[in-house]
């Protein structure tokens, strides 16, 4: 029987002295599970110097192979820039700043050799600041009560993942990508496992409030509609009210003439539908975004270069070339067929 080889993916943006320490616990974690591995880092156009130390790595470490992108292109972008490279049977995914911790694989593999298709952390508890940790919990029981399919709650993109599932996911269409949302959508058997997510190890955190806000707006305007239904009803609501009070004024006007009457109510009826009328408009906006985003139909990465085994490959032909050999070579280890590629030049 072939064991099994599984492939963790590390988004790297701010998260140099991480590094080191990252792939020290992943390497324990993998020999402990008697597995082979691969460790890819994604360098998201990180402004520190992790390209330099993990260029250094993928030259000592066989098992560490290194993706460069042009820029960062975010998170969920670089996830995916990450699981198209994977040739595991499983891919586990963790941001390279530490607060994924590791040692939980070993919790999702066994999780995953009982059947399971995907094994997410699930933060019962966050280190650091209450306000954070509130509004994320809060906004995962939104999500998850707005969201057409049902949501884990507190479940970050923290997670292992079936090959079948990677391949799902990778073979979606859509541009603009909400993964821990996506990996509920594409269904399979599915199961979370508890931890408490720590500080950052190192450095500060890039996520502002703005930042956690737009995470927000990304999930929920990704996977529901509710919203646009939300202002049909408010504004059927609102005319009946508005009826309402244009028959009050009119029957207070019958009944004390000479007075000047609703001066205030009209004041007030203006600006709450003026202000309504800019909110529905910017709910519609955001839709309208994700439109133009999507009908741009733009790459979601360019990758600059891949480290791998000391080879550099710093040409468009030449990635291409080392993809194919990796996805040929991942094909016939798991007897599937190989198709029929020319060799990079």
């Amino acid at each position: 029987m072939v064991e099994p080889m599984l492939s963790a993916v590390v988004t790297c943006y701010r998260d140099a002295e991480a590094v080191l320490p990252m792939h020290e616990r992943l390497t324990q974690v993998f020999i402990g599970l008697s597995v082979d591995y691969e460790i890819i880092f994604v360098n998201d156009g990180s402004p520190d110097n992790a390209g330099a130390v993990l260029e250094q790595l993928a030259s000592k470490d066989e098992h560490v192979l290194v993706i460069e992108h042009s820029r960062n292109f975010g998170s969920q972008n670089a996830f995916l820039s990450g699981m198209q490279v994977a040739t595991g049977d499983a891919v586990v995914l963790l941001d390279g700043d530490l607060q994924d911790p590791p040692e939980l694989i070993s919790a999702f593999y066994a999780k995953w050799r009982e059947g399971n298709d995907v094994v997410y952390g699930r933060r019962v508890k966050r280190e650091g600041s209450w306000l954070l940790a509130g509004f994320a919990r809060a906004f995962y029981r939104v999500f998850r009560g707005l969201s057409e399919v049902s949501m884990p709650l507190d479940a970050g993109d923290f997670a292992l993942m079936d090959r079948r599932v990677v391949d799902e996911l990778l073979a979606l269409p859509e541009t603009d990508q909400f993964l821990r949302g996506l990996r509920a959508w594409v269904g399979f058997e599915q199961t979370g496992v508890d931890y408490v997510r720590p500080e950052r190890a190192f450095g500060r955190s890039t996520h502002s409030a703005l930042k956690n806000v737009w995470w927000a707006k990304k999930g929920i305007f990704s996977f529901t509609f509710v919203p646009v239904e939300v202002i049909g009803y408010v504004g059927a609501t609102m005319t009946v009210l508005s009826f309402g009070a244009f028959v009050h004024e009119l029957i207070d006007m019958w009944l004390h003439p000479g007075e000047t009457h609703g001066i205030s109510l009209i004041v007030a009826v203006i600006a709450f539908f003026g202000s309504l009328n800019l909110f529905a408009i910017s709910i519609l906006g955001e839709y309208l975004i994700k439109v133009v985003e999507e009908a741009k139909r733009r790459p979601k990465f360019i990758r600059k270069a891949i480290f791998s085994r000391g080879e550099h490959y710093t040409t468009a032909a030449r990635i291409d070339g080392f993809l194919r050999r990796r996805s040929r070579q991942a094909a016939e280890r798991r007897g599937a067929p190989a198709l029929e590629d020319d060799e990079d030049g």
